[in-house]
């Protein structure tokens, strides 16, 4: 075969074609639908006899809203069993769910840098940029120069944290 793709003309037409062949389809089954159910209604009900007196097609009413009160309590009663079994389907599709669990995918290791988490955290919306080793350069920078500035006496030192705690013991 060869890999030469389809115009979209000819998909489209044969789009249309198919359409158009369903269509026909469609139409055919509702006239065979119409069909089929006059034949059952020809075949399981035949037509009443009306002739005859008012008490005789009294008794014909009566049997007839017989008839109908029987079907209705049929077409309950499946109602019923059909809403139960739905249920139950529903149950054992959730417990399928349940015994198989979720499988969670395998997660990869990705090299990001600093901005790319915050844009993912954030949202692009939010565009941070921020040079976070800059900032950590920084930092040490200024940590290195405090232990040489404290640098002193150290009982001076003592000596200020007494007076503060003399100071909240005496309050």
């Amino acid at each position: 075969m060869s890999d030469k793709k389809m115009t979209s003309s000819r998909r489209h037409h044969l789009k249309s074609l198919m359409l158009q062949i369903a269509a026909n389809w469609i139409q055919q089954e509702k006239k065979d639908l119409v069909v089929a159910k006059e034949a059952y209604m020809a075949e399981h009900c035949p037509p009443p006899n009306l002739s005859g007196d008012q008490s005789a097609l009294m008794d014909t009413c009566k049997k007839l809203h017989a008839l109908i009160d029987k079907v209705d309590e049929e077409r309950y009663d499946m109602e019923a069993k059909v809403t139960k079994a739905d249920k139950e389907i529903d149950d054992l599709k959730i417990k399928v769910v349940d015994l198989a669990g979720v499988k969670k995918p395998a997660l990869k290791k990705v090299r990001m840098s600093a901005d790319a988490m915050l844009k993912a955290l954030l949202g692009s919306k939010h565009t941070v940029n921020m040079d976070l080793r800059a900032n950590l350069k920084q930092v040490k920078k200024e940590v290195k120069e405090e232990p040489a500035e404290a640098v002193g006496d150290w009982r001076k030192n003592i000596e200020d944290k007494a007076d503060r705690k003399k100071m909240f013991e005496t309050s």
